[in-house]
């Protein structure tokens, strides 16, 4: 069974936008988007991004707050997913935050862009976190499999909250990003299918309070039988073992919710801290 082979495109740094009291919600510079260094040096590049932010957002971008995500900050993330090493012309893939739009927390992927990972697959792991607020466009000026979005989009989301995430909760969701996008690329099952399998089971073993490895090895079992999934064991496995990582920091993801609470209820930053965090 052949190892993921992640492109050098693939890691995508995306902010985040999150759950904010309704008199910050008409605050100027409420639109952020992250470049990656490669694109924002390149006019075509940035053009690219740029026009597919206007045209699935419908926003007026000249006050948007433009943040350049380098190869250092890269680096960081890679290090516990894929242990690879980018340089400054191998960071593309951007995003943009629309903090207005807070209602539910929303993802747009650019699918001719970001051939792997979906919209799906960020909301279940982003909620699996706690975070559960905002609208994010992704893309890219080339095209990016995304698996590694996922850790630069949390850790904006401690900037823009001054919260950090607990290490356990960012392994857990990055493992589950990471996981899919190897089911993915290692079966003929599509991205929505193997999303939609792991918010189902996860569901599942959260309501049930599921710990046990091979209880939930034989949940995902019978879920490919009931719905004509044809993935192997070790992706079962490996899905397990992700899901289970993921059941088993969630006390670690309360403690972090009840924290980023305290801010919005302003408990424990003041408003100018909170937006300092976001825009400075």
């Amino acid at each position: 069974m052949r190892k993921i082979t992640i492109g050098i495109v693939i890691l995508s740094i995306i902010i985040i936008g999150m759950v904010i009291p309704a008199g910050f919600s008409g605050q100027a510079n409420s639109v952020v988007i992250t470049y990656g260094e490669t694109t924002h040096a390149n006019t075509n590049y940035k053009s690219d991004v740029d026009s597919f932010f206007k045209s699935q957002s419908n926003l007026d971008l000249g006050s948007a707050v433009e943040k350049i995500i380098t190869a250092n900050d890269v680096n960081k993330i890679a290090s516990s997913i894929t242990g690879r090493t980018y340089d400054s012309s191998q960071v593309f893939s951007s995003a943009l935050v629309n903090l207005n739009d807070n209602d539910n927390l929303e993802v747009s992927v650019d699918k001719a862009k970001i051939t792997t990972i979906t919209g799906d697959m960020y909301l279940s792991a982003l909620k699996s976190a706690g975070i559960t607020n905002g609208h994010i466009y992704v893309t890219s000026p080339v095209k990016a499999t995304g698996e590694s979005a996922l850790a630069g989009i949390m850790n904006c989301y401690e900037e823009a909250t001054n919260v950090e995430i607990p290490e356990t909760v960012k392994e857990a969701a990055n493992k589950e990003i990471y996981t899919q996008a190897e089911v993915v690329q290692e079966s003929n099952v599509s991205s929505d299918k193997v999303s939609k399998l792991v918010d189902d089971v996860k569901e599942t073993v959260k309501q049930e309070n599921i710990t046990d490895h091979q209880t939930i090895v034989n949940i995902i079992y019978n879920y490919t039988v009931n719905n004509n999934i044809n993935i192997t064991n070790s992706s079962i496995e490996n899905l397990a073992n992700s899901i289970e990582q993921t059941q088993n920091v969630q006390g670690d993801v309360s403690n972090y919710e009840n924290q980023v609470t305290e801010v919005l209820n302003g408990t424990k930053d003041t408003a100018n801290d909170f937006l300092g965090g976001i825009f400075g």
